[in-house]
């Protein structure tokens, strides 16, 4: 069977929410995320109503439960991390690590989900 393509580093999940794919065990967002993430801070800063939900995930089993969690931790602390740089005040920012809690698709992402107020 052949391998499975790379996922994209983001998809987006419409409403102007984006899905951010991570590589296995790590919590280094991929460079193509960037510009995803600076549309959407560009985004926050035009309307101060809007916020953001963001809902990371890792692979993991019974077993490494508690490492999954500490991972999907570290994703969504980088993508808040690059959202502050942007210019978004951390206030607008709700951070869920949901390890491996997964509802569907692939484990190793974060969803960002924008709100309002």
């Amino acid at each position: 069977a052949a391998a499975p393509a790379p996922a994209p580093a983001a998809t987006d999940l419409g409403e102007g929410g984006l899905s951010l794919a991570f590589p296995a065990d790590s919590a280094h967002i991929p460079d193509s995320a960037h510009a995803d993430l600076s549309a959407l801070a560009a985004r926050l800063s035009k309307d101060p109503n809007l916020m953001i939900s963001l809902q990371a995930y890792a692979a993991g089993t019974e077993d490494t439960e508690g490492h999954a969690r500490r991972l999907s931790l570290s994703r969504a602390l980088a993508v808040r991390s690059v959202l502050i740089d942007l210019g978004v005040h951390s206030t607008r920012i709700e951070v869920r690590a949901l390890g491996n809690k997964v509802p569907s698709g692939s484990p190793d992402r974060v969803d960002v989900a924008v709100q309002r107020r």
